[in-house]
């Protein structure tokens, strides 16, 4: 009988497994690592007809890829399906528990289905292909167990079947999971290669990315126009190109002759060098304290091209001009930090 002056047990306290050896949970570790190693080096011999079968049904795919799976085949697939969609194949994952109440209608025929069972008798699977079969779409599967009922009845049937899994009880799955998004990933670079999906196009899946934000992102994009611009005439005193450099605030100003053309750029650093030649910043005109030979970028370039001629050059700001050398823009360092391009 309990004492009920002494404190009662807390059902919900962890239970605190004894202290194992730094050296044993490194094993475990490498263990794991082993076995699906050899779980991944098995698919290389899978890789033939059936493989290239696979492909040209999804290559000569019309709409989309449908990507389906239960349990832990469902995490897989949905990662194919997103990795597929990113590489040039458009694909989404459907569940397909909830296929056979409703979602059965976002497959077309002019899909194809690529089904993940690593049985290739999950019963939520099974439930929808004749529906599949009666639309008369291509179906990939992916199984562990090619002659179960799903890899009979697959267009193509792909094996990732694998030795054992890396979970000391053969129950979770780990290694046959791996497989399975190996064989995948195996799948949409040989689709993204075929295509000839290059790094423009994978940009442009990607534009919030830094890839994209690299290939996509122009200079004119980021540039300081029309008012915001700092301009002034050769003639003007060093003065006024200071007042103009502080009201801009762009570290700089384009200097220009009468036609508007640009001549030379004014910097900070032109500054510090005038100064030290004792000059009458009220006197002395900006076009003989200004850089002529400066770097300047056409309207149109790649704000990644801009920031690698500042780098190579160690400037921190650059002149945008039109084909008649007149100054359109400008944009410095920290327009390339805050677009994400640096």
């Amino acid at each position: 009988m309990h004492d009920p002056t002494s404190p009662r047990p807390d059902p919900t306290a962890a239970t605190v497994p004894p202290e194992v050896e730094a050296d044993q949970l490194c094993a475990l570790g490498l263990a794991v690592l082993e076995t699906e190693a050899e779980a991944l080096l098995g698919l290389r011999q899978r890789i033939g007809a059936e493989f290239v079968a696979a492909c040209r049904h999804l290559l000569a795919c019309h709409g989309r890829i449908v990507v389906v799976g239960m349990g832990k085949s469902g995490h897989i697939g949905g990662k194919i399906a997103a990795t597929l969609a990113s590489t040039g194949s458009p694909a989404f994952f459907v569940h397909p528990g909830e296929a056979s109440h409703g979602d059965l209608g976002m497959i077309t025929a002019q899909d194809v289905v690529l089904a993940l069972s690593n049985s290739g008798e999950t019963d939520e699977i099974l439930t929808i292909l004749p529906i599949i079969k009666r639309l008369g779409v291509p179906l990939i599967a992916l199984t562990g167990v090619p002659n179960s009922t799903l890899g009979r009845q697959a267009t193509v049937c792909l094996d990732v079947s694998v030795a054992r899994e890396a979970c000391p009880l053969g129950l979770a799955p780990t290694a046959s999971t791996t497989a399975a998004l190996a064989m995948g990933d195996a799948l949409a670079i040989a689709l993204l290669e075929a295509r000839g999906f290059g790094a423009s196009d994978f940009a442009r899946s990607h534009p919030a990315g830094r890839l994209g934000r690299r290939l996509l992102l122009l200079v004119d994009d980021l540039l300081h126009t029309g008012p915001d611009l700092p301009v002034v005439g050769a003639e003007a005193p060093v003065a006024a190109a200071l007042l103009e450099m502080s009201a801009k605030r762009l570290g700089m100003t384009a200097v220009v002759d009468p036609a508007g053309a640009l001549v030379g750029i004014f910097t900070d650093g032109d500054l510090r060098r005038a100064l030290d030649r004792d000059i009458d910043v009220h006197l002395t005109a900006v076009g003989t304290a200004m850089t002529r030979d400066c770097k300047t970028v056409a309207p149109g370039t790649l704000a990644a091209e801009a920031l690698h001629l500042m780098q190579t050059y160690k400037i921190n700001a650059l002149l945008v001009v039109d084909g008649d050398r007149r100054p359109v823009g400008a944009l410095n360092i920290h327009d390339l930090l805050r677009s994400g391009v640096l």
